[in-house]
């Protein structure tokens, strides 16, 4: 079985149809050699040659004798398009006219495999079968498996309920990814974690499952990286109690933490020549005796006191002490990934994650990759002004400052804190849930940043 199949991909098959890949531009041409059946065919479904259209055409017999799909840049979702517009088989793609290249084609396949993804774990009806494509000889496997596979692991880690995917669930999910690809994992929890990590130790203590630190290591030579993810498996608010509709999606707020171990999937499955580090601070917010309280004056792992602003932004609590470990290895480039504020959704909508980065040459690169892969992302600024408001503190550093405005930018400031105005570092504020279905991509859990994160990690250990 090739590592493709689970995807709707396969690198070989024997009686697969053929699929040409014609883009607008071409199809004229393409229809004219055509032979009049065919053409008749087309004319009598009214087909236009519009982006991710396709059809299927008969022989002289009536059976499938080929299929036409029409793509368009940046041709990852008219990939997906095709994928469940065409009848169930298998389909060889051929590129007329050269009319795309080989990244191109590399990124239909990839369209094609996202649209493949289920998630049906609880339901008793076995999977229908999918469309596969035959992948093409000029594609990359192991970043095409890569990207796919930690894609899928991301999107299954958001979507299971939160009575499944526990702090002690999230461990176990990454002890596997570190066995299968031979990585080194170290879990802090318990008492030392409580004198270790503070912070993290005060946000999950009041859940009948403890919080934890997970650190996994993978790599020997290259750049030395380090993805940091907020892994809270469900957030009620804490005694700050979210309104029932608030918390009704809460367990995707491990988003953070399912991204950096899909994107270190998919490293590790590509070989990409670096050091990776990947932090994990996982906890519940629950509401027990225990639970911390508004303005209550906490320790971190940096040593400075935090007076809690809000209870229900423990996310930029737990992100505080992991970031401070982070520090110690002195990583060439650091980023965080984290469901952290509404404030970052109201000012850029849900499928648009929020940005922020100390080096702009950072912030450019990784905005460069983020088009190329069509995996958007826009920077937000760092903006200094704000960071007085968390001075503004009653007793010590505030957790959120008394400004209800700005609340994605202040987020970030106070994260600078603990990751320093020095270091390389980079914060994404994602959504990580798509709210409706898309082609390529399902309703429920989303790898967003992803891709773009995987192309500018890739090009920076190849400088």
């Amino acid at each position: 079985m090739s590592t493709l199949d689970q995807f709707g991909l396969t690198e070989s098959h024997n009686t697969a149809h053929k699929l040409h890949i014609v883009t607008a531009d071409c199809y004229d041409d393409w229809h004219a050699g055509l032979g009049e059946l065919q053409q008749n065919w087309l004319a009598a479904h009214n087909f236009a040659a519009k982006p991710g259209a396709a059809i299927s055409l008969p022989d002289a017999a009536g059976n499938i004798d080929m299929a036409i799909g029409i793509v368009a840049a940046p041709y990852i979702w008219d990939g997906a398009k095709l994928a469940t517009a065409l009848p169930k088989s298998v389909w060889k793609p051929e590129i007329y006219a050269q009319c795309i290249d080989s990244e191109e084609l590399a990124a239909l396949a990839l369209g094609w495999g996202l649209s493949a993804y289920q998630f049906d774990r609880y339901r008793d009806k076995a999977k229908p079968p999918v469309n596969q494509l035959v992948c093409p000889e000029t594609v990359a496997i192991s970043q095409l498996s890569g990207l796919l596979a930690g894609t899928y692991l991301c999107r299954d880690l958001i979507n299971l309920p939160p009575n499944h995917l526990t702090p002690a669930e999230l461990e176990n999910q990454a002890r596997q990814l570190a066995a299968t690809h031979h990585a080194d994992i170290t879990v802090h929890d318990g008492d030392q974690l409580a004198s270790a990590f503070p912070a993290i130790h005060t946000v999950g203590r009041a859940a009948e499952i403890g919080p934890r630190l997970i650190d996994m290591r993978w790599g020997d030579s290259g750049p030395k990286i380090t993805l940091i993810g907020k892994g809270i498996t469900f957030d009620s608010g804490g005694l700050d109690l979210k309104p029932s509709k608030a918390m009704e999606m809460m367990k995707k707020d491990m988003g953070g933490a399912a991204t950096v171990l899909g994107l270190a999937t998919a490293l590790m499955t590509h070989r990409t020549k670096i050091r990776l580090r990947v932090l994990v601070a996982a906890a519940e917010n629950a509401v027990s005796d225990r639970a911390m309280r508004p303005l209550d004056v906490i320790d971190t792992r940096a040593g400075i006191k935090v007076e809690v602003g809000n209870t229900d932004a423990e996310g930029r609590l737990v992100l505080a002490d992991a970031l401070d470990y982070a520090l110690e290895d002195t990583p060439d480039f650091m980023i965080d990934f984290a469901t952290l504020t509404g404030a970052a959704r109201v000012a850029l909508g849900t499928e648009l994650p929020a940005l922020f980065a100390n080096n702009q040459q950072t912030a450019d690169a990784m905005l460069a990759a983020s088009r190329r892969v069509a995996d958007p992302l826009w920077q937000l600024p760092l903006f200094d002004d704000y960071d007085r408001h968390l001075d503004a503190g009653y007793a010590a550093l505030s957790s959120t400052g008394p400004s209800g405005y700005g609340g994605a930018i202040t987020a970030a400031l106070f994260l600078r804190r603990f990751a320093g105005t020095d270091t390389n570092w980079a914060h994404i504020d994602v959504m990580a849930w798509n709210l409706a279905a898309r082609p390529g991509r399902p309703k429920g859990g989303e790898a967003m940043g992803l891709r773009a994160l995987f192309d500018y990690i890739n090009r920076l250990a190849a400088e």
